[in-house]
C-alpha cells in the first residue's frame, strides 16, 4: 500500500465528497441487516399462528386469526420492501459520491503526469518510448480508479456489513456464530498466500501491455516505410507474438482468480450447512427457535458478498498499486532542467561559449569537446561538418535543452542557466532537422507560436517560407489538414511549413538545424533572401551540409568530433585552404556532375 500511499493527497482534497459516500455506506448496511430480523420474527409468527389457528379450529375465531395473520404477513413484506428501498436509494448516493469522486481524482491525476511529463526535459524523453509514456497515462490511471473507486466503495461496504453481521449473529447465539463463520479464517489464509502472486503478475501484466502499446504506435508512425519494404506480414507477426505474451500472462493471472473464487464460494457454502446442521440441533432442543435458523442464513448469505468480493477488491488493490507504483517512478523523476529566473527577459541574441563540454548522459558519447567560440547580436552563425560532429547538439545547448557538463554558455552576457528560460525560448524561433507537424490545419502548425490565430501574419510567414504558391493548390489552402507528421505534405513542403512556424513570429533569435536539406537550391536562395530581410539585427545560427547555405554567414564554424577544427567567414577559410577548402571544392564537383 505505500505505493497507493501517494493518492492521500486526492483523498483530502475530496473529503467532503468522500465523507458523505462513507455515511451513506454504512447507512445502507443498516437496513441491510434489519430484513434478516424481520424475516425472522415473520417465520416465527408463521410457526405460533399455525398451532394457535389449529387451536380454533372449526371456531368462527379462526376466521379473525387467518386475517390477523394474512395483515401481519403483508406488514413484514411490505416493511421489507420498504428497507429494500431505501437502502437502493443509499446505494444510488453512495455510488453518485464515492464514483464520481474517483472521476475527479482520476482527471486531476491524468492532469499531473501530463503536467509533469512538460516539465522533463528532452533526456527523458530519449530514455523512455511513446508508447509506454501513454500506457500510465491512460491504462495505469484506469487501474488506479478502479482503487479509489470500486476497490475503496466495495472495503468500506464489506467491513461494515461484515461487523454489523457478525454483531448481529453473536446476539442471538454465539456458539452458532463461531461455528457458522470457522472457515472464514482458512479463507483469510488463501487470500493472503495467493494476493503476492496477483501483486507480481499484475506488474507483468502492464509491462507487457506498454511494450505491445509501444509496438503498435511505432508499427503506425512508420507504416510508410513498412508498406515501402512489404513487411506487414512480419509486423503482424510480430505483433502476434507480442499479443500472445500479453495473453499468456492475462489468462495466468485469470487461473489464478478462477480457483480463487470457487474456492471462496465453496467455504461460504459450508457455513451454510453448518449453521442449518448445527442450527436444526439447537432448535430441537429448544435454545432457539426456527426463526433464527432463518435469520442466521440470511446472515450467512450476505456474508458471501463481502467474503467472495475480498478476492475481486484483492485483484484491484494489487493491480492499482502495481500501476502506482509505474507511475510514482515517472513523477519523482526530477527535470534536470529548472528555470530558476522568472523575471522578464529582453533578449538581444550575443551568444558565448566558454570552453564548453556535453556529454549525452543517456550513451556516455561525449557530442562537445571543449567549444569556445563568441557571437554577436545581429551577426548569423554557421555550423558546418560531417555527420555526428556535434552541429545538432550545439543547437540544443543553445536552447538549452540539455546543460553542459563542463564549461559556460552566456546569453547577453548572462550564463544561459541563470536567466528566464521559458522567457527566452518564447523568443527563438527553432526549425529542428526532424521535421515535425501535428495532425492540424496548415494555418495551425504554422501559428503554433501564436496565442491567437492571425491569418495575415501566417499568410505572410507562408510566402517568406517560399510555401504559399503549394499551399495555395491545395484545395481547402489553409484550412488543409496535414495528417499524422505532416504525411499528406513532401518532405521540402514540410521543411518550409516548419520554416514559416519558426519565423511567424520574427524572433530575436533564430536557429535553422540543417533545415534546408530536402529543398532545391532555387528555392532555398529565395528563403535565404527572405530571412535576410526578416532577421536584419537579429541572431542568426545556420547549422548545415551545404556550404552554399552558409557562405553568406558573418563567422562559419566547422566541426569535427565535437571542436571546432576551422573558424571564419568564407572568404578567410577558403583561404586557408583546410577542411572548408576541401568540402567546398568536392561539394562544387558534385553539382557539375549533377548538372552535366
Amino acid at each position: 500500500m505505500k505505493d497507493l500511499a501517494y493518492l492521500n493527497k486526492f483523498f483530502l482534497k475530496y473529503k467532503w465528497k468522500l465523507i458523505p459516500g462513507v455515511f451513506f455506506v454504512i447507512t445502507s448496511n443498516f437496513f441491510a441487516v434489519i430484513p434478516a430480523q424481520i424475516i425472522r420474527l415473520a417465520l416465527d409468527l408463521v410457526n405460533e399462528n399455525i398451532a394457535l389457528y389449529k387451536l380454533f379450529q372449526q371456531f368462527d375465531r379462526q376466521e379473525i386469526l387467518y386475517k390477523i395473520f394474512a395483515s401481519s404477513l403483508l406488514f413484514f413484506g411490505a416493511l421489507v420492501l420498504l428497507l429494500a428501498l431505501v437502502r437502493g436509494i443509499l446505494l444510488f448516493f453512495m455510488r453518485q459520491t464515492i464514483i464520481l469522486t474517483s472521476r475527479h481524482i482520476e482527471y486531476d491525476l491524468k492532469n499531473e503526469i501530463y503536467n509533469h511529463y512538460q516539465k522533463l526535459n528532452l533526456a527523458f524523453f530519449r530514455r523512455n518510448n511513446t508508447g509506454d509514456l501513454m500506457n500510465r497515462v491512460t491504462e495505469d490511471v484506469s487501474r488506479v480508479r478502479m482503487y479509489i473507486g470500486p476497490a475503496i466503495m466495495y472495503t468500506i461496504n464489506t467491513v461494515v456489513l461484515f461487523i454489523l453481521v457478525i454483531v448481529a449473529m453473536v446476539n442471538v447465539n454465539v456458539k452458532l456464530t463461531i461455528l457458522s463463520i470457522a472457515p472464514l479464517p482458512i479463507l483469510a489464509l488463501i487470500i493472503y498466500r495467493v494476493h503476492n502472486k496477483i501483486h507480481v503478475k499484475s506488474e507483468k501484466i502492464q509491462e507487457r501491455l506498454s511494450t505491445l502499446s509501444s509496438y503498435v504506435q511505432e508499427s503506425f508512425s512508420g507504416i510508410r516505410v513498412i508498406k515501402a519494404y512489404t513487411q506487414e506480414k512480419n509486423i503482424r507477426n510480430g505483433f502476434a507474438n507480442e499479443s500472445e505474451s500479453y495473453k499468456h500472462d492475462s489468462m495466468s493471472l485469470v487461473k489464478i482468480q478462477a480457483l480463487f473464487y470457487p474456492i471462496m464460494l465453496l467455504l461460504v457454502g459450508l457455513s451454510t450447512i453448518i449453521t442449518v446442521y448445527v442450527g436444526g440441533i439447537d432448535v430441537m432442543e429448544g435454545k432457539i427457535t426456527a426463526g433464527n435458523i432463518a435469520e442466521f442464513i440470511v446472515y450467512v448469505n450476505q456474508l458471501t458478498f463481502p467474503v467472495s468480493s475480498l478476492g475481486w477488491v484483492t485483484s484491484l488493490v494489487q493491480r492499482a498499486a502495481a500501476s502506482q507504483k509505474r507511475i510514482n517512478a515517472f513523477l519523482k523523476t526530477e527535470p534536470e532542467i529548472i528555470n530558476y529566473n522568472n523575471d522578464k527577459l529582453n533578449l538581444k541574441g550575443d551568444i558565448e561559449f566558454n570552453k564548453v563540454t556535453f556529454t549525452y548522459p543517456d550513451t556516455g558519447i561525449k557530442a562537445i569537446d571543449n567549444i569556445s567560440f563568441k557571437v554577436k547580436a545581429g551577426e548569423i552563425l554557421a555550423i558546418i561538418g560531417k555527420t555526428g560532429s556535434g552541429k545538432s547538439t550545439l543547437a540544443n545547448l543553445i536552447l538549452r535543452m540539455y546543460d553542459v557538463n563542463e564549461g559556460d554558455i552566456f546569453m547577453d552576457g548572462k550564463n544561459i542557466k541563470d536567466i528566464n528560460l521559458y522567457n527566452y525560448r518564447a523568443q527563438t524561433g527553432f526549425v529542428p532537422q526532424e521535421v515535425f507537424l501535428f495532425s492540424d490545419t496548415i494555418a495551425n502548425n504554422i501559428a503554433f507560436g501564436q496565442d491567437l490565430l492571425d491569418m495575415q501574419k501566417v499568410e505572410n510567414a507562408a510566402k517568406n517560407a517560399s510555401v504559399y504558391n503549394n499551399i495555395m493548390e491545395f484545395d481547402q489552402k489553409f484550412e488543409t489538414y496535414i495528417g499524422e507528421r505532416g504525411i499528406t505534405l513532401s518532405g521540402g513542403q514540410k521543411q518550409r511549413v516548419s520554416i514559416a512556424r519558426a519565423i511567424i513570429n520574427e524572433p530575436k533569435l533564430l536557429i535553422f538545424d540543417d533545415s534546408l536539406s530536402a529543398v532545391d537550391t532555387k528555392t532555398e536562395e529565395a528563403i535565404l533572401k527572405n530571412l535576410g530581410r526578416i532577421m536584419d539585427g537579429r541572431t542568426s545560427i545556420i547549422i548545415a551540409h551545404r556550404v552554399s547555405t552558409i557562405k553568406n554567414a558573418d563567422k562559419i564554424l566547422v566541426l569535427d568530433e565535437g571542436k571546432i577544427i576551422e573558424e571564419g567567414n568564407h572568404q578567410q577559410l577558403m583561404a586557408k585552404k583546410g577542411s572548408y577548402f576541401e568540402l567546398y571544392e568536392k561539394q562544387l564537383l558534385d553539382e557539375e556532375v549533377v548538372n552535366s
